[in-house]
């Protein structure tokens, strides 16, 4: 029998008229929720999103930096340890920002305030929910990224204004790839003991072995092959190729592949855990 609404025999359900037609329209109708979560929350942000960014380029790059000789052919074709380095910390702040807004934040809307419940009942999917979300991290990727790119730009150690905007770009990419699997890994997480693996086994071990801060040529060969089958690698080495000027057009295209499969393969499996964790 047809679903009827309490208006009287033969009128369509609510919930079914109301449903999005497709995975976008849904997640636009959380546009004006993820708003006004910025909107109450972009004061908190503002030190990892703008202090923080100044004060390693500072620290790393200029005063550290300070004390390494700039020898092209020990740093990978760049000038100077800031040249080098600042590329690495544009990709791992992408990184970082992306494990602070997939962990605790997505326990937070299946666990504790259960606000994904809610969603879900509007009606809306999990493909629409899972959209909204990563767009807003995205979202916070791209406005981190852009302040750290402008950050840089007046020490001089960018080749030209279009591996820039490409490089930027190139952190969009960091990030989705990032922001998938730890989506996925903590929309099924029972609870927050369970960050302790991507925060002490994860995060800080790629932010110190990406090639961010030496050339991972100087690693041992299990070590260095360690590090460049890791997403971070893939992200500074794309990200510092175009920053400097020197692409590898071979190597950038199996970096975005690498980059679009882990995205891809991240989702899928987020979409499942976050079906099982409301639904099933």
């Amino acid at each position: 029998m047809a679903a009827t609404s309490p208006g009287g025999a033969g009128s369509p359900d609510p919930a079914r008229a109301t449903a999005p037609a497709s995975t976008l329209a849904g997640a636009l109708r959380l546009l004006d929720y993820w708003l006004t979560v910025y909107r109450r929350t972009w004061k908190g942000t503002i030190v990892s999103s703008f202090v923080t960014p100044l004060l390693y380029v500072v620290a790393m790059g200029v005063l550290l930096g300070g004390f390494i000789e700039g020898d092209p052919a020990e740093l990978e074709g760049a000038t100077s340890y800031l040249a080098f380095v600042a590329p690495g910390l544009v990709a791992a702040q992408a990184m970082t920002t992306v494990i602070g807004e997939t962990t605790y934040p997505v326990m937070d809307m299946v666990k504790w305030h259960k606000v994904y419940f809610g969603m879900i009942a509007a009606p809306l999917r999990v493909g629409d929910i899972m959209l909204a979300h990563l767009a807003f991290v995205l979202f916070r990727v791209a406005l981190t990224s852009a302040v750290f790119l402008a950050v840089m730009a007046p020490f001089g150690v960018f080749s030209s204004v279009g591996g820039v905007l490409l490089a930027f770009l190139v952190q969009l990419l960091v990030g989705l790839a990032f922001a998938t699997p730890v989506y996925a890994y903590a929309a099924g997480a029972k609870d927050e003991s369970a960050f302790n693996l991507i925060f002490r086994l994860g995060m800080i071990p790629l932010f110190l072995f990406s090639g961010a801060f030496f050339p991972v040529a100087n690693l041992d060969a299990p070590l260095e092959l360690l590090a460049t089958i890791t997403p971070l690698w893939h992200g500074v080495d794309l990200t510092r190729m175009l920053t400097l000027g020197r692409v590898d057009v071979s190597a950038a295209l199996v970096h975005v592949a690498y980059l679009v499969v882990l995205a891809a393969l991240g989702w899928r499996w987020a979409a499942r855990r976050l079906q099982r964790r409301l639904i099933a």
